[in-house]
């Protein structure tokens, strides 16, 4: 009878199998058929034969008696009608109100009541509806039976309904569902009640879930309802719809494969191999989009392969009669382990949604709604709900419930429905072996991520992520959505979701959301994700190949940028990543002696291309790749792969891969000529080789430890290693001027014959290149002719300048430079290393256990020769005994050093020298650089101790010796001293006297140069610092100052003529003075260039006066430059 998607199956595998075998006869019966239909489809030539048999039945009373009918009077529960005629307008009405269905069926039971003695049948929709009719029946009416009848209803109450009736006088109601339409007939029936309704298996290509919604049943059912109480004599029945909604109805019902998920049409196919659903003769076939959006969807539920073919899961999803999607969500929450839970949502997502809102109460609705709410999920409020709902069934009746509901604004019958299906449900997955999936009150509810996850498997066209901070949502395959109002989301929308359903109104809203994220949906989506690599790179840590890779689902970025092993995607490209990385490369942290060894192996190369600056040498990675690739097998992948094999390979073969000098070295070289030390004097300081001109040490470094950095001289480092010698020779001679550089060309040619010539040694080597070029060609080259600064970097020795713990402190090609800025380190380190007893603070007389004071202390440091210099220090009251780092910065302090111990240990001549001075004598004296009168005599004293301790004593015997010659003498040298400070102070007086307080503009210049002037003659401590040997030279100087100053106003350009002179001079000496070391500007040769320039001025303004020595500006800069030399 029922076009159901077994019986068209059978029609089309009947209408294969009958051209095989013509023997067989076909009949086909139906009386809910389009007949015409079916004989087209079967006919061959023609169409085929349709035999019309009216069916022996009883007239039937057709009565419509609709929801919204008023009622009349006493027709509710009492078992009898009141005289009238329903149908008449003018009989007495008592509701208008529209009534529910169960109060309609009660009203038409009391409506047959007044007919002869017979059975009524009652369609209804499902088993929930049968028991709450059946209640509400048994309250209302009396002295009936009441029946049901439905499919899983137990055996023995079944056979009920089919048994005689023993007494008519009890009127039997049989609640059945549409089972008692076509599959059965029950005896004994006169009446039949029809609301007009049934379940109905549908599809909804909106939600893309096969629902079984409660709908209007077809024409042709209807007439199949009503055929039922005319079987045994004339019989009546009440339709609860009205004749215009009968005539508006469908003539046929849908065939099942119409109203059915394709996806479940193809998915039974292909489990009964019954071929390619576009190629089986259905009566009513598919169209191919449809076809094509199941087998779609099939491929996303995992139950079809890529190419087509059902799998092992697809076939555990045939076995589970409901929708493939809700199928497959239920296998999944077995895996989950969520199966109760997820039973009560598939149900929920197959029906209308229980929960109302009228228009006139919708706030207070929502206030209801709103306990049931979980923030981050729809599909747990449902579940909120559904708990909530099972409690309220235990705790009440059956009225007090439908009450309750209305109260809440649930829906009845949907609860009704949804508890129905729950059921329903339960009973399948039991029949396939499944458990958990009942309620218990000890059940402890599930994880609401796994929850998820199941319902995602079913889902995973539906999963939508987020756009930016907008409330839009990318969905599957380009579509974009918004969460409907009513979704708990809304308010704080989630970055991914997954939704029931996707609805299109003014624009496309997603129903029933959850957050859901992207992980989980990855790992329930994994035979659909699509994966992309890129930036494959070698990760040392890991040892392995590692990529980016993004994951994406039906366009959906779930991973935008992860870091995984590549090995799976390329394992080719990640063995040749591994070979160039970790063995070529050396980019491994391993402890494979071989590894260890050819790493030694290619340095030493390495260092012998830098020591040759060469590139061709060391064999190209390519080569040393290729050595590696032909010994090791194609499965080692990673640093994992490769250990794994070489733990048992080695054993084997342990030299398998230990590279020898041939497999790295390509040509020839030799180290003779690039030493890996520099010999300077007893030191043999470690020599580096780098072979890139962009860095700052291209060339040779000289690795040089701070200790012994005051050492070395820079002349010797001129020289380069050998290898380098000949090019640095070239290079010197190219950076000659022209008119000198045309003399030695071409200039390789004569840089070989000069190397021949000329051998390292004391000898500067700029001055053995002019000496060998002046004998060669007769041509005597300036030595400042050759323009150091044109020479290439490489060709200046590097200095690196290391401490202690080897870490480089400065670095540069200025030896003075670096000596200079790192004097007070260098002192450091030396004291560090010898001075162990020497040094000691505090001075005021030599030391008792000092016998002898030596001239240099030595000692072997980390293989060096660290030398150091005790000496004296004046620290003001006390002296120190130091380890200076060079002779030179000792000599420079040793005489203030040994000047104040002796003023310490001897008595002081200053309060008997003063109290010889005279008044005048007093006042002259009393104005001075040095501040006071007291402060003048102890200078005094000072410097007598110079006049009578010329040279520094060693021994503690001299010490004493000198001692006590400068108490014997030191009070008449002191007031020798005082004699001539007086003539300079007078001379001074005359200068100062002669100074105007305001100079006028022209003369401002003069008077500027002459403070200046002064303040450099006469600082504080001036007789000291000028010697009681040079106080005349210092008297005459300022009786120059003096004559100039009387010229001054009708001289002045040429005032300012002389005054330039000296200005260049007094430069070039202050430059000399910055190029030197402290010690070094110290030394008697440099300040005898200060008297020099003093000279200079006596003999430009007065002459007369004359000098104590002939004195040019060509004196001058010659002895600048010997100096610098």
């Amino acid at each position: 009878h029922e076009r159901s998607l077994n019986i068209d199956f059978l029609l089309g595998y009947l209408a294969r199998l009958l051209p095989r075998r013509p023997e067989l006869k076909l009949i086909v019966t139906s009386a809910t058929i389009a007949p015409e239909r079916f004989a087209a489809h079967f006919g061959t030539s023609a169409p085929a034969p349709i035999v019309e048999v009216s069916g022996r039945t009883y007239p039937v009373d057709i009565r419509y008696r609709p929801l919204d009918l008023p009622a009349p009077v006493g027709s509710v529960g009492t078992g009898a009608a009141e005289p009238g005629d329903p149908d008449d307008p003018d009989h007495e009405v008592v509701r208008v109100e529209p009534r529910d269905q169960t109060e309609a069926i009660v009203d038409a039971i009391g409506e047959l009541s007044t007919e002869p003695p017979g059975d009524i049948l009652v369609f209804l929709s499902g088993e929930r509806e049968i028991r709450d009719t059946a209640e509400a029946i048994r309250a209302a009416v009396r002295g009936v039976e009441v029946l049901p009848l439905y499919a899983r209803l137990a055996t023995a109450e079944q056979m009920k309904v089919f048994t005689a009736n023993p007494s008519r006088l009890v009127r039997r109601i049989v609640l059945a569902t549409n089972v008692a339409e076509t599959s059965l007939t029950v005896p004994g029936i006169r009446y039949v009640i029809d609301p007009g309704t049934a379940r109905i298996s549908r599809y909804s290509r909106r939600t893309k879930v096969q629902r079984l919604p409660i709908e209007p049943i077809s024409q042709a059912s209807a007439a199949q309802r009503a055929g039922r109480s005319g079987r045994t004599a004339p019989g009546v029945c009440i339709r609860l719809y009205s004749e215009q909604d009968f005539q508006h109805r469908p003539r046929y019902t849908d065939p099942e494969i119409l109203r059915t998920n394709l996806a479940a049409v193809i998915l039974r196919m292909a489990a009964l191999h019954l071929g390619d659903v576009a190629d089986f003769p259905f009566i009513d076939p598919p169209e191919s989009r449809s076809v094509r959006d199941g087998v779609q969807l099939l491929q996303e539920l995992g139950a079809f392969d890529d190419q087509g073919s059902i799998t092992g899961l697809g076939r555990r999803l045939a076995d589970l009669p409901v929708d493939p999607r809700l199928g497959r969500m239920i296998l999944q929450a077995d895996t989950e382990g969520c199966l109760r839970e997820v039973l009560v949502l598939a149900a929920a997502l197959s029906i209308p949604d229980p929960r109302e809102r009228p228009i006139d109460a919708e706030e207070a609705a929502r206030q209801k709604h709103a306990r049931f709410a979980d923030e981050s999920s729809d599909f747990m409020s449902f579940l909120n709900l559904w708990n909530y709902l099972r409690g309220q069934r235990k705790a009440l009746s059956g009225s007090a419930f439908r009450r309750m509901c209305r109260q809440e604004y649930l829906h009845y019958l949907r609860v009704r429905e949804w508890q129905d299906l729950v059921g329903q449900l339960r009973g399948i997955v039991r029949g396939i072996g499944l458990r958990g999936g009942d309620d218990g009150d000890d059940t402890q509810p599930a994880d609401p991520a796994r929850v998820h996850a199941a319902l995602v498997s079913g889902l995973l066209s539906h999963v939508g992520s987020r756009d930016g901070e907008s409330r839009e949502y990318s969905g599957a395959r380009n579509t974009r959505f918004v969460l409907a109002p009513g979704s708990v989301l809304t308010r704080r929308p989630p970055r991914w979701v997954v939704v029931a359903d996707l609805v299109e109104t003014s624009r496309l809203y997603g129903r029933v959301a959850a957050r859901v994220e992207p992980e989980m949906v990855e790992r329930v989506a994994g035979h659909l994700v699509a994966r992309s690599y890129s930036e494959p790179h070698w990760d040392a840590k890991r040892a392995e190949v590692l990529a980016y890779e993004r994951v994406t689902l039906y366009g959906l970025t779930l991973v935008a940028r992860r870091r995984v092993s590549y090995a799976a995607v390329d394992p080719q490209l990640c063995r040749d990543l591994f070979i160039q990385h970790a063995l070529v490369d050396g980019d491994w942290t391993t402890h494979h002696r071989f590894f260890a060894d050819n790493a030694r192996l290619r340095a030493e190369v390495a260092e012998l291309e830098e020591r040759a600056r060469r590139r061709d040498l060391l064999a190209e990675d390519h080569q040393i790749a290729e050595f590696y690739d032909a010994r090791i097998p194609a499965e080692i992948v990673s640093g994992r792969h490769f250990d794994g094999w070489w733990k048992k390979q080695r054993h084997r073969t342990p030299d398998l891969l230990t590279m020898g000098r041939s497999d790295l070295l390509r040509g020839d070289a030799t180290a003779a000529d690039r030493p890996d030390h520099w010999e300077a004097g007893d030191l043999a300081l470690p020599l580096s080789y780098r072979f890139d001109p962009s860095a700052e040490d291209d060339g040779v470094t000289v690795h040089v430890p701070v200790a012994v950095l005051a050492r070395l001289g820079g002349e010797e480092f001129t020289w380069q290693v050998p290898a380098l010698r000949e090019e640095l020779l070239t290079a010197l001679i190219k950076s000659l001027p022209k008119d000198l550089r045309r003399n030695f060309v071409p200039a390789p040619d004569t840089a070989k014959a000069l190397l021949a010539a000329i051998r390292p040694g004391p000898e500067p080597l700029l001055e053995a290149v002019q000496r060998e070029l002046h004998g060669r060609t007769g041509i005597l080259v300036p030595v400042d002719a050759f323009d150091l600064a044109k020479l290439p970097a490489h060709l200046r020795v590097t200095f690196a300048v290391e401490s202690s713990d080897g870490r480089v402190v400065a670095r540069g090609k200025d030896l003075a430079a670096l000596q200079s800025n790192l004097a007070a380190p260098a002192r450091r380190a030396v004291a560090d290393a010898v001075a162990g007893d020497w040094e000691r603070t505090g001075l005021r007389t030599w030391p008792d256990d000092l016998e002898e004071l030596p001239t240099v202390v030595q000692r072997t440091v980390d293989g060096h020769s660290v030398r150091g210099y005790p000496g004296w220090a004046d620290t003001g009251r006390t002296v120190d005994l130091r380890v200076y780092a060079t002779k030179a910065e000792r000599d420079a302090a040793m005489p203030a050093g040994l000047r104040r111990l002796l003023r310490l240990a001897g008595p002081s001549p200053v309060k008997a020298v003063e109290k010889k001075l005279d008044t005048r004598t007093r006042l002259i004296l009393g104005v001075n650089p040095d501040g006071s009168l007291a402060e003048l005599l102890e200078d005094c004293a000072t410097a007598a101790v110079d006049v009578l301790a010329p040279a520094p004593v060693w021994t503690r015997a001299e010490f004493d010796q000198l001692r006590q010659k400068v108490s014997a003498g030191i009070g008449g040298a002191t007031a020798q001293i005082v004699a001539r400070v007086q003539q300079v102070l007078t001379a001074l007086q005359a200068v100062e006297q002669a100074l105007p307080a305001s100079a006028p503009p022209a003369q401002a210049d003069a008077v500027a140069d002459v403070r200046t002037q002064l303040a450099g003659l006469l600082p504080p401590q001036f007789v000291t610092a000028t010697g009681a040997a040079h106080l005349a030279d210092l008297t005459r100087y300022l009786t120059a100052i003096a004559r100039r100053l009387e010229r001054l106003p009708h001289g002045v350009a040429a005032d300012r003529e002389r005054m330039a002179r000296v200005a260049e001079v007094t430069a070039a000496y202050r430059e000399l003075v910055a190029a030197l070391t402290p010690a070094r500007a110290a030394g008697a040769d440099v300040r005898d260039i200060a008297r020099l320039i003093e000279e200079f001025r006596v003999s430009l303004w007065a002459q007369r006066l004359g000098t104590a020595r002939p004195v040019s500006e060509q004196r001058i800069y010659r002895a600048i430059d010997a100096i610098l030399e």
